[in-house]
């Protein structure tokens, strides 16, 4: 069987059908299709945490998540997990991976293990596509800013008392002390192409702009970067490796599979400094 792509949507997103991830061919079209496509979901595969590992390793080095509760006997692979009787789920805003880190994380590799069998999908932003559709005056005003992104506020000591915290799925709150200062409008490191650069999660103020200043605007952006147009939905299966683009992208993890059990198994590789 040959390897098929099938895009989701024009802007964003792709589907990868049997694709031999051990053929250097194959990794290649993988490869440029991520490129393109900024999301792309690898679907019918049987991986054991070590095939996981193995297959992230061909795209560099493994960023261990601070946050995550790890796999049993694998610590550079996190668990993103929602039990039955859990409220709530992990990364259910618009955010963009590690953005808190110096040099945010290229891609997120998300496996699913147990998925229900309606719902709990992700949803992916193209910030490319969300760039594009700027006006000149915006992008003239947004071209030299930046903007401070930071873990604090959402892993640190405040959060303890939230449900994940005390369940055990996220810890180690004193780890949080990431800060990082990046452009507003960054030029993607692989296709070159200017996508923008904040997210709700993560970006706390523009640079030189106070907190209170900065806010309507940052506002204005998160709605305009999570606009209907700029993105796809992957609905999982067990089976499928998904991996995303945090340079190019936001994601949002659903949260509407009440009292059912859904387990995915993410591994993150490092990145490099953003222009």
């Amino acid at each position: 069987m040959s390897i098929e792509i099938r895009p989701i949507t024009p802007n964003i997103g792709a589907e990868i059908f049997g694709a031999n991830l051990d053929s250097e061919s194959d990794l290649e079209t993988i490869n440029a299709a991520f490129v393109e496509h900024s999301v792309i979901a690898i679907r019918g595969l049987e991986l054991t945490p070590e095939d996981h590992l193995s297959f992230a390793r061909t795209w560099g080095e493994i960023n261990v998540n601070r946050f995550f509760k790890p796999v049993d006997g694998y610590p550079e692979i996190a668990t993103v997990l929602k039990e039955a009787d859990q409220t709530s789920a992990i990364g259910e805003t618009w955010h963009t991976d590690h953005s808190y880190d110096k040099a945010p994380a290229m891609c997120s590799m998300l496996y699913a293990k147990e998925v229900p069998d309606v719902g709990g999908d992700t949803c992916f932003a193209s910030q490319h596509a969300a760039y594009l559709a700027l006006s000149d005056g915006m992008k003239r005003t947004l071209e030299n800013m930046k903007a401070w992104h930071s873990s604090r506020h959402a892993f640190g000591a405040s959060l303890a008392d939230e449900e994940a915290h005390q369940d055990g799925r996220l810890g180690n709150e004193a780890a949080a002390t990431q800060d990082a200062l990046h452009p507003v409008v960054i030029s993607h490191p692989l296709s070159g192409k200017k996508c923008l650069y904040v997210n709700g999660d993560f970006t706390t103020h523009f640079e030189g702009w106070t907190r209170e200043e900065s806010q309507p605007l940052l506002n204005q952006l998160y709605a305009h970067c999570s606009r209907a147009d700029f993105t796809c939905r992957l609905r999982w299966e067990a089976g499928t490796l998904a991996i995303w683009d945090n340079r190019a992208t936001q994601h949002m993890a659903m949260n509407d599979y009440p009292g059912e059990r859904r387990l995915m198994h993410r591994i993150t590789i490092e990145g490099v400094p953003l222009s």
